[in-house]
């Protein structure tokens, strides 16, 4: 019960960064608002760019703006590159701060039932979640959040986080750099390449764990 409590409470404090600031940020990351904004950093885009998509951990970025922005400006290769990374370390960020809080002060906020009940889900089936997410509004932060208090595997983790980043970073860059707006198109690839990815890589990760034993 409290890992649900934890789940949408997380949600709902979110979305309601979203209703206070969200507006106010996506008209001011337009597409051009960022490509404009990443451009006055000249050499130093990537590292704003990255800043910025870190921020979306606790402020309303919108994330896929800045990756098309991140396409617009080195291309879709290297700008590809940049937001799968981008959106790597904001995932990386998010899981890192909840794990801070230790086993016992999780145990504490969800109770030991929900604790071990979050860790096995997340350690088994997780990595769809994680991987999936990734495109989604609001749920990135909040299921990095939850993985990284229930301390899911680490390994497991990272290798779902690249499976879902990878080819939401390669799309929207794509998109920015042919100047496409394509919203259906993107959504469809956004989740059918990472699960295709981590179907593959749950399967290699398998075969690993196996051999460790």
């Amino acid at each position: 019960m409290r890992l649900l409590i934890w789940f949408f409470g997380l949600t709902a404090l979110v979305l309601g960064t979203w209703i206070l600031w969200g507006d106010g940020l996506e008209s001011k990351f337009s597409h051009e608002g960022a490509v404009a904004h990443l451009e006055e950093a000249g050499s130093f885009a990537w590292l704003v760019a990255w800043a910025l998509l870190v921020s979306d951990v606790v402020l309303p970025v919108p994330g896929t703006v800045v990756m098309s922005a991140l396409g617009y400006i080195y291309g879709p290769v290297m700008g590809g590159l940049l937001s799968a990374a981008g959106s790597t370390l904001a995932g990386l960020t998010a899981y890192g701060l909840c794990r801070l809080l230790g086993e016992h002060g999780a145990k504490r906020l969800l109770g030991e039932k929900d604790f071990q009940r979050g860790r096995r889900w997340f350690a088994n089936g997780g990595g769809w979640l994680v991987c999936l997410s990734r495109s989604l509004p609001i749920l990135p932060e909040v299921v990095a959040c939850t993985a990284g208090l229930v301390r899911m595997p680490f390994k497991r983790f990272v290798v779902a986080l690249i499976c879902g980043s990878l080819p939401l970073g390669f799309v929207f860059a794509w998109i920015g750099a042919a100047g496409r707006d394509e919203p259906a198109l993107a959504m469809a690839l956004s989740l059918a390449l990472p699960a295709l990815l981590w179907a593959a890589a749950r399967l290699i990760l398998r075969r690993l764990e196996k051999h460790e034993e």
